[in-house]
């Protein structure tokens, strides 16, 4: 399967993030899927590839052309799909992929990851997400979107829902299960 991961791209992020990232992209490629992910240098991005490139897998990077003048194109990737936008990578993105993960991040993960919901809600897809909430980076979000499900009679029974799972290991087992 393809597996797109969002994730930070900012190196000022806790090693263990880095080091989950890194085993992430490892697992995925030595079960033979691939790594599809923004493309760029830093953070976790250069972590889940690190990983998948350490066991010869492949890695499609989608990279818009801002972060690639800004000198952030990764050398990691063994196909780079260049777009000129932001939202253009969004949409090659949910096309492309099978299965999303979503590990620590800032801004750019939380618009990545609320795009496939916002998409997934209105029918435009069935694919699965994952969230993985480490050490709890996304517990509060989750609070917020319990918050929101109770405010905005945002139904739980909505026919699309992220997965939040506690670990990456957790996350594998979610997809494999998926294969099953």
């Amino acid at each position: 399967m393809k597996i797109c991961v969002f994730c930070s791209s900012g190196n000022d992020i806790a090693e263990s993030y880095k080091q989950s990232a890194f085993r992430l992209g490892k697992t995925l490629a030595e079960q033979g899927h691939t790594l599809v992910y923004g493309g760029a240098t830093g953070g976790l991005m250069d972590a889940v590839a690190e990983g998948a490139a350490w066991a010869s897998g492949e890695i499609i990077g989608i990279i818009p052309e801002a972060i690639v003048r800004n000198k952030r194109l990764s050398a990691l990737p063994t196909t780079l799909i260049h777009t000129p936008d932001m939202n253009e990578r969004k949409k090659q993105m949910l096309a492309m992929s099978d299965v999303f993960v979503v590990l620590p991040g800032s801004y750019g993960t939380l618009d990545e990851m609320f795009s496939v919901i916002a998409a997934g809600m209105v029918g435009e897809h069935t694919k699965p997400l994952f969230c993985v909430n480490e050490n709890g980076f996304y517990t509060r979000l989750l609070a917020h979107l319990h918050f929101m499900q109770a405010q905005c009679s945002t139904t739980k029974s909505a026919h699309y829902q992220p997965v939040f799972v506690k670990s990456t290991e957790e996350c594998v087992e979610k997809i494999k299960n998926l294969m099953l």
